[in-house]
């Protein structure tokens, strides 16, 4: 657990929540980015967690990188410390488990690309997501440029990260930005009971994130490839004797998954 980032565990669901916590705004420090990347690693070795929600509280998300520290930054040090911007949200994307933004309010910059490293992203219709880096003379630093052209196009994501413009939530889902929009009073508990279903599904959960996540950055045939090895895998685990089994006896949608 750190300081401004831990991993709540509701043991009864399944459900991991990595929670924000750096008031007022949960601007992401060179500490927070540490403590995410720690977190979601945490997330992903727990056995007591089989689905994961991201969180910055009922107010913020995260309203981006904490300024403060630019000033004292050039490029050397950019470079030579840069990479733990990346390979924290990294470490969050492959967690082999469903893992579903929940977004209040600002989610702007590197609070942007920690969403974008989520499977799902469930806001608050008073929500605003955005890159802005560009107002500051910069780019996005911590994915933005690869996750956002891969989920709402490539145009499209240029003239958001080019104009640095700030997203609503009528938008956003029109352009698939987010998946779902509620209000938002009720966006976090809505991600954790949608987090508690996909907790309770077979292991081949785990197998399909990795075949859709590793084979889409490759050339059709290799992706293909992957999941052939995948769909085979599948056949080894005890979810899929039971799935089978269950399916022949009483039809689909009655097994009980063990996530083994």
């Amino acid at each position: 657990m750190g300081e401004f980032v831990r991993l709540e565990v509701d043991a009864d669901r399944r459900v991991g929540t990595i929670r924000l916590d750096r008031p007022p705004m949960n601007a992401i420090s060179h500490q927070v980015w540490r403590e995410i990347g720690e977190c979601a690693a945490e997330a992903a070795d727990h056995d007591g967690v089989g689905a994961v929600v991201v969180w910055g509280g009922p107010k913020v998300f995260a309203a981006g990188a904490d300024i403060k520290e630019f000033p004292a930054r050039d490029y050397q040090a950019v470079e030579r410390t840069g990479g733990l911007l990346q390979d924290s949200l990294t470490t969050l994307a492959r967690i082999p488990k469903v893992t579903i933004a929940a977004i209040n309010g600002y989610a702007l910059g590197g609070g942007c690309e920690v969403a974008l490293a989520c499977d799902f992203r469930f806001a608050a219709d008073n929500a605003k997501l955005g890159q802005p880096e560009m107002l500051l003379g910069l780019i996005p630093g911590a994915g933005g440029t690869q996750r956002l052209p891969r989920l709402v196009g490539l145009s499209r994501a240029k003239e958001l990260i080019f104009s640095g413009r700030m997203v609503d939530m009528v938008e956003g889902e029109r352009i698939g930005l987010v998946d779902h929009v509620y209000p938002a009073d009720d966006v976090y508990a809505l991600a954790v009971t949608a987090a508690e279903r996909y907790a309770a599904g077979p292991f081949a959960l785990r197998l399909a994130k990795r075949a859709i996540d590793d084979g889409t950055q490759l050339p059709i045939d290799q992706g293909l490839r992957i999941e052939r090895s995948l769909f085979a895998e599948c056949f080894g685990t005890d979810d899929a004797r039971v799935g089978i089994a269950s399916f022949l006896e009483s039809g689909p949608g009655k097994a009980d998954f063990t996530g083994r």
